[in-house]
């Protein structure tokens, strides 16, 4: 049984099905999860009479949250974790082909912090277009985020990638043909930033706060655990530690960390309600 467990990676296909020459990975499939399982959140939040908004609204704001995810998650990965490459190869950007190698990579490269972002200026349009309240708005979507993150990292898990740092645990797995364990980081993401966050704010998301708490309380929550679990997450290997011995993902989260507790502040302290 521990022997199937640590092999358990090289036993997951990364693709689904494919026919000829198209293929559906799972990874794909676990993003679409992550809209899916937070669109069904919300509208049941909506028909328990949690929210008064439409479905229309709600569907509009995830479709433009998700694209400005993809947008701002491209763009943070090329701002923050390879500069310098991506200014000197900038059709990289957007093209799958790689001019250096002269081969069809695809697009890879995406970043939690940018992809946040890119959600908050995407809410921030499309709640602007439908006159609504940004921080109710996003204290009522909040809660929901962190589950559909949960299929977001098993979908790093099924593709053998962001793997953990090597470790000697028996609960480590081998990935990639490696003759080595590495921790199991995006499992750890997964329940950690996923389930582990939803649980807290789930229970709190009907609670008397004061407008924009939510909002602050996910930001801090989030970083903390980001930071703690890239202590066990392999470094991107171009990048190595940045900062003392501290990853690029943890001297984001540090940021996100301070400015989720500055905000938190601010809005107990300013004391805006909900009515």
């Amino acid at each position: 049984m521990l022997n199937f467990y640590q092999n358990l990676p090289s036993k997951i296909d990364p693709v689904l099905f494919s026919a000829g020459s198209f293929a559906v990975h799972w990874y794909s499939i676990m993003w679409v999860m992550v809209l899916v399982v937070t669109y069904l959140l919300l509208i049941w939040r909506i028909k328990k009479g949690e929210a008064n908004y439409k479905k229309t609204f709600i569907q509009d704001l995830l479709i433009n949250g998700f694209i400005g995810a993809l947008i701002g998650g491209r763009l943070g990965y090329v701002v923050f974790y390879d500069f310098v490459y991506f200014s000197k190869n900038f059709l990289e950007i957007i093209s799958p082909y790689d001019f250096t190698s002269e081969t069809w990579t695809g697009i890879y490269g995406m970043s939690y912090h940018g992809g946040a972002i890119g959600v908050i200026i995407a809410f921030a349009w499309t709640i602007y277009k439908h006159k609504e309240n940004f921080l109710k708005v996003v204290d009522f979507v909040i809660p929901a985020f962190p589950l559909g993150f949960f299929f977001g990292r098993l979908g790093n898990f099924f593709n053998s990638e962001l793997v953990g740092r090597a470790t000697e645990k028996f609960w480590g797995m081998y990935f990639n043909g490696e003759i080595f364990l590495r921790h199991p980081s995006q499992l750890y993401e997964a329940f950690g930033e996923g389930l582990f966050i939803f649980t807290i704010l789930w229970f709190l998301r009907n609670k008397k706060l004061l407008k924009g708490v939510l909002s602050g309380l996910y930001l801090t929550l989030y970083s903390g655990v980001r930071f703690v679990v890239e202590f066990y997450r392999e470094p991107d290997e171009h990048l190595g530690f940045v900062f003392l011995n501290l990853s690029m993902g943890q001297v984001l989260s540090l940021g996100m960390f301070f400015v989720g507790i500055v905000l938190t502040w601010v809005f107990w302290r300013r004391g805006r309600s909900f009515n």
